[in-house]
């Protein structure tokens, strides 16, 4: 099956990790990815004292828009090679979280056939994504799909990301 956390809202995140140690609780093996986040964050922390295996890149120090093409080349081959380690793993487990997994698309680092294609090759997994939109392919082919708005939030009055709460 396919979930699917989109939008601008803040939670999506926090919805696949719900999931995650839901899933975890009743045995599923689950394997958490992140992409293209750069600094630690509070759930990959949470998750791994729970016992449950995370992957993610090497982050860089800035945001993708930040970058120069050649850094930005680089920073996405290494986002590249983290997806594949997790279609290779997911073999493994029951469920696989991509978080930010539909920005990761838009940035190209893959595409949403290869996922469809995995998805479609390993059909009893669940696999969640989060990012701000996903591919029309993918929206249509989700069995879940939850669209998080925003309608509020410090971030627009200038408030910095607050440790704990944001990441």
């Amino acid at each position: 099956m396919l979930h699917i956390y989109a939008g601008d809202g803040k939670g999506k995140t926090t919805a696949a990790v719900g999931l995650a140690v839901r899933a975890a609780g009743q045995g599923l093996r689950v394997l958490f990815v992140q992409f293209l986040k750069g600094m630690p964050t509070g759930e990959l922390e949470s998750l791994r004292r729970l016992g449950l295996p995370c992957m993610r890149a090497d982050a860089g120090e800035k945001f993708l828009f930040q970058m120069q093409e050649a850094e930005r080349a680089a920073y996405l081959a290494k986002q590249r090679q983290c997806f594949r380690n997790a279609v290779v793993a997911a073999a493994d487990y029951d469920m696989v979280v991509l978080d930010e997994g539909l920005d990761a698309m838009a940035a190209g680092v893959f595409t949403d056939e290869e996922l469809l294609e995995e998805i479609e090759a390993k059909g009893d997994l669940e696999w969640i994504l989060t990012g701000r939109s996903p591919a029309k392919r993918l929206a249509d082919r989700a069995d879940y799909y939850s669209y998080i708005q925003s309608v509020k939030h410090p971030y627009k009055k200038g408030a910095a990301a607050r440790r704990g709460i944001e990441y």
